[in-house]
């Protein structure tokens, strides 16, 4: 910024661009396309040298003419030129452009990133999901092969969420027969699903092994 000049040596530019505030002040919208045409290069050689980018510099300087224009007041002679003061402005919004830019790609890159790690498991979750349905399907029509009695039993217990032991009282059978019913019914899904869902696979289809009593659960 430029020291506070005597009005003896006041340059003409300086007297010219004191003209161009007061007119702008006084509302004459005119004296706004005067002032671009006088500071539009180098203000913009200011802002393209600080973005590096033509239509970021273009937008810097629309933004400095429309606040000069806003806020005509915000000039205050007596802290210098008024050249000093608008290319300092475009200084300011040109930096504050360049954070907002790496700021922006940033949040892209950060939201790539993310993008990327999860779509695998996406993937993964709709592949499990797909296999549990077609395991949960051979499951219930293996069930239909079942004698009624061990179907009944494993049904209540896998899909009703009954202990063998209410299972027992609901079928009216001793436990020790509910115990060797739903035996027998796994050992035959088993048979019947061979390697596809087994173990752990085939407890999760009938929803995990059934407790003897609530105090398992």
């Amino acid at each position: 910024m430029g020291a506070v000049s005597p009005p003896d040596r006041r340059s003409a530019e300086d007297l010219a661009d004191a003209t161009l505030v007061r007119r702008i002040r006084a509302g004459d919208r005119g004296a706004v396309d005067d002032l671009y045409e006088r500071f539009r290069r180098p203000a913009f050689a200011l802002a393209r040298r600080i973005l590096a980018d033509d239509v970021l510099a273009e937008d810097v300087l629309q933004d400095v003419f429309l606040s000069v224009w806003r806020d005509p007041s915000a000039y205050d002679r007596a802290r210098g030129s008024f050249a000093s003061w608008l290319l300092a402005m475009v200084h300011h919004k040109a930096v504050d452009a360049v954070r907002r830019e790496e700021s922006q790609r940033r949040r892209q890159s950060r939201a790539g990133e993310e993008l990327v790690l999860a779509a695998p498991v996406e993937a993964q979750d709709v592949e499990a999901e797909a296999w549990a349905r077609v395991v949960s399907e051979r499951v219930r029509s293996a069930l239909g092969l079942l004698p009624a009695a061990q179907r009944e039993a494993l049904t209540l217990a896998y899909y009703g969420g009954y202990t063998q032991r209410e299972v027992a009282a609901l079928t009216g059978a001793p436990l020790g027969t509910v115990k060797t019913r739903m035996l027998a019914g796994m050992r035959r899904l088993k048979e019947e699903l061979g390697g596809v869902a087994g173990g752990a696979s085939l407890g999760g289809a009938l929803g995990g092994p059934a407790p003897v009593d609530g105090s398992n659960r």
